[in-house]
């Protein structure tokens, strides 16, 4: 297997979204799932992802209250610093 037929875990990560969206070349599908086989951590990564998108997947802007969307706003200004 040559380097261009693996992945690791960091270009795992980057790939992931795509992977989910089925948006991957299948080539790099193939790469990525063989390395998901081989790779628990990777694997239980990708579930957590998959998890996440399936229980935020109903949520609306209704769901946070207009002081908590502010406070999140105000957080996130202080963040990026301003």
């Amino acid at each position: 297997m040559s380097a261009s037929d693996t992945i690791d875990c960091i270009e795992l990560v980057e790939l992931v979204t795509d992977y989910l969206d089925d948006a991957l070349a299948s080539a790099d599908r193939a790469r990525l799932e063989r390395h998901l086989g081989e790779c628990d951590g990777c694997d239980t990564y990708v579930e957590q992802i998959r998890q996440t998108i399936s229980a935020t997947a109903s949520m609306g802007p209704e769901v946070i209250p207009a002081d908590g969307m502010e406070r999140l706003l105000r957080v996130y200004r202080e963040y990026r610093g301003g």
